[in-house]
C-alpha cells in the first residue's frame, strides 16, 4: 500500500524501496509476491531501469504464469530494449490468456512493424554508409549537449576517432562493460554509468541512466537494500557523497545529488572516457574519505 501511494505521487524511487521492503518480508503468498514484483517492475520502468523492470516481470511470471500485468510489463520492457522478437513472444503468451487485451494486440502489431523495419534497414544500407551516417549523428548529439568525449589512441601509429563509433544505436564502450549509450524515442540519451566505491573496492553499473534523471533518484533505487559489503550500514541514499575526478589537473569535483546526469556531463572539466561516465561514491564524514581527499583540491558544483 505504501508503494502504491508513492507510485501515485510519481515518487518511483521510494515506490521501489517500499515494494522491495514488502518482498523482504517473505510472506509466502506467491500471488502477493507476484503483485509486488509487477508493481516494482512498473516503478523501475518509469525510472528508465528497463533491465531491472524486465527481471522483476520475469520473476512475477514464474510465480504466477497467468499474471497478465506482469506479461504486459515484460513486453513493454522488451520494446524499450529493442528486443522486438522477444516482445512479440511475450505478447503472444499474453494473448493466449486474453485474446482481446488491447495493449497486447497493439504492442504485438507495433513490435512486428519495428522488427520488419529493422530488417529492411539492415538490408538497404551497406556497412560503410551506415557507419558514416551514425558517426555524423553521434557527433551532432554530443556537440548539441556540449559533452566532451576523450579520444584514445588505438595503437602507436593510429588514433581512433571515438566519435565515429557513436550512432543512433549507441556506441560501444571500450571498457569491460561493453554497454552502449543510446537515443530513445524522445530524443534523449541514455548512458551506461559506472559507480566506484573506493573504500570497499566495489563497483555498480547502470546500463541506462537517462540524461535528465537525477543522481538521487538512482541512489534511492540502488541502495533500497544495503549492499552485502556495507557491514557498517553507512551507504544509505542520503548519507552519500558523489564526486568526479579531473585526472589532468588531479582535482576532484563534488556532485550535487539533485543534479541530473546531463548537468554533470556538461561541466567544463568533465570528460567521458571509453563511452562510460564514471562517478566516485563515498560515505559522508568517513575516515576513509578524509584520508582519500587529504592534499587534494576539491571543487563543489
Amino acid at each position: 500500500n505504501e508503494g502504491n501511494e508513492y507510485f501515485k505521487e510519481k515518487d518511483y524511487g521510494r515506490a521501489v524501496a517500499a515494494y522491495s521492503e514488502g518482498l523482504r518480508r517473505r510472506c509466502g503468498d506467491a500471488e502477493l509476491d507476484a503483485v509486488l514484483l509487477t508493481n516494482r517492475a512498473a516503478a523501475h520502468f518509469h525510472l528508465g531501469n528497463y533491465r531491472s523492470a524486465l527481471n522483476d516481470a520475469i520473476q512475477a511470471k514464474k510465480l504466477k504464469p497467468t499474471h497478465l500485468k506482469a506479461i504486459i510489463r515484460g513486453a513493454l520492457c522488451h520494446m524499450e530494449l529493442k528486443n522486438f522478437v522477444e516482445a512479440v513472444a511475450w505478447c503472444e503468451e499474453g494473448l493466449q490468456i486474453d485474446s482481446k487485451e488491447k495493449k497486447l494486440v497493439e504492442m504485438r502489431a507495433k513490435a512486428d512493424k519495428l522488427k520488419l523495419e529493422e530488417t529492411l534497414l539492415r538490408r538497404q544500407m551497406d556497412f560503410s554508409t551506415c557507419c558514416h551516417r551514425r558517426a555524423e549523428m553521434g557527433t551532432e548529439l554530443l556537440w548539441e549537449r556540449n559533452i566532451k568525449l576523450v579520444l584514445e589512441p588505438s595503437d602507436e601509429d593510429e588514433v581512433s576517432d571515438g566519435l565515429a563509433e557513436i550512432s543512433l544505436d549507441g556506441f560501444h564502450s571500450g571498457g569491460a562493460t561493453g554497454a552502449k549509450v543510446h537515443l530513445d524515442a524522445d530524443g534523449s540519451l541514455n548512458w551506461p554509468v559506472l559507480f566506484l566505491y573506493p573504500e570497499h573496492e566495489q563497483t555498480d553499473f547502470t546500463v541506462a541512466f537517462h540524461e535528465n534523471s537525477r543522481f538521487i533518484d538512482h541512489l534511492m533505487v540502488m541502495f533500497a537494500e544495503l549492499p552485502p559489503w556495507d557491514l557498517e550500514k553507512k551507504y544509505l541514499p542520503n548519507n552519500l557523497e558523489l564526486y568526479f575526478e579531473d585526472e589532468e589537473r588531479e582535482e576532484m569535483y563534488k556532485v550535487n545529488p539533485e543534479h541530473t546526469l546531463l548537468q554533470v556531463l556538461q561541466h567544463e572539466r568533465y570528460f567521458v572516457k571509453a563511452g562510460t561516465p564514471t562517478i566516485l561514491v563515498f560515505a559522508k564524514h568517513s575516515p576513509f574519505s578524509k584520508k582519500y581527499f587529504s592534499g587534494k583540491k576539491v571543487h563543489r558544483l
